[in-house]
């Protein structure tokens, strides 16, 4: 399907002329209206207390900011029409979902194909101080867009169909549907790049508590927003957020 922009043709009398105006973006019929939404923030990694994990990855809990950055998704998405909502088996996404999934009266279901991208022997809270201290394998994972240049972590190409396919088979399940998906930064950067054909890190750095939205049919993936926060301040900021 190539099709997604349907001019708005207007006739006028017939003393006027016939007006075209600019096309308006139309959901094609079939295809499922996906919000990525960033975790709320997490609390912060301290020296001598490692994060829990939950299968080798870090599962801290939401900050207290974190927590008002739940709430304040929950106001700007009550309003939509939404059929579902997707959580990743990590708890700060669950507890991001929370507020929305009250006030919807929806109860989020668990996809831990959405977790965020393993960070091998950087898990347990390390990865935020090596990148804070400018380590070496820090700087090159930047320079070559790569996860997998920390040691032990997930293969980049193995990490992309992860991605890719999860968020196919919800799709599937939800044509003409609207739904949302509370997952991390890394796979919200994966989904928009592999929608683009972008860099792997092009869209790396969506705010905590932000939205993203893809138009997915079978043919092709839409990128329609990135990085939406006018629900967290409505002020202008070109202040970016940490990659996780």
């Amino acid at each position: 399907m190539v099709i997604e922009y349907r001019p708005v043709t207007v006739t006028a009398e017939s003393t006027k002329p016939v007006e075209y105006r600019q096309g308006r973006f139309l959901t094609p019929p079939g295809a499922t209206e996906v919000l990525l939404v960033r975790h709320g923030e997490s609390e912060p990694a301290r020296p001598g207390r490692p994060f829990a994990l939950v299968d080798g990855q870090d599962d801290p809990e939401l900050a207290p900011e974190g927590h008002d950055h739940a709430r304040r998704v929950a106001e700007r998405l009550a309003a939509e029409r939404v059929d579902a909502i997707y959580v990743s088996s990590l708890r700060r996404t669950s507890q991001t979902a929370a507020p929305l999934a009250a006030r919807l009266g929806l109860t989020p279901v668990v996809e831990p194909e959405l977790r965020e991208v393993y960070l091998g022997e950087w898990e347990g809270g390390l990865f935020r101080r090596m990148v804070a201290e400018g380590h070496p394998i820090a700087e090159r994972m930047a320079a070559e867009e790569r996860w997998d240049v920390i040691p032990g972590a997930e293969p980049a190409a193995d990490f992309s169909d992860r991605v890719r396919v999860a968020l196919g088979r919800l799709a599937a399940a939800h044509p003409d549907q609207r739904i949302v998906v509370v997952t991390h930064g890394g796979v919200i950067a994966e989904a928009l790049a592999a929608a683009t054909g972008s860099r792997p890190f092009a869209f790396l750095g969506a705010d905590n508590g932000s939205v993203s939205h893809l138009v997915l049919t079978e043919a092709r993936w839409i990128l329609r927003r990135f990085n939406d926060t006018a629900h967290l301040d409505p002020a202008f900021s070109t202040t970016a957020a940490p990659p996780t």
